[in-house]
């Protein structure tokens, strides 16, 4: 995913001028909020559905992949002694 530096705002900015980062995502459909300078949160305008589309399949992965770590990581540490 292509991030747009004008798009990006820190957590600090979003918490003290939230409203900010909500007309830049009026404005250019996503804003990205960067918590101890790496990327954390995707704000995304809900009615534009294809922002899930411009991931690329790597990245896909990463999001799948990281949800199965969560959800089963208790097993993993029983499996792995």
């Amino acid at each position: 995913m292509l991030i747009n530096t004008d798009n990006i705002f820190s957590m600090t900015q979003a918490n003290q001028n939230f409203s900010s980062v909500a007309r830049t995502v009026d404005k250019t459909g996503e804003a990205v909020v960067f918590k101890n300078n790496k990327p954390k949160y995707l704000v995304v305008d809900i009615d534009n559905g294809d922002f899930i589309l411009d991931l690329t399949d790597d990245e896909k992965i990463d999001i799948v992949t990281k949800r199965i770590l969560n959800r089963y990581l208790p097993a993993f540490k029983e499996l792995a002694k």
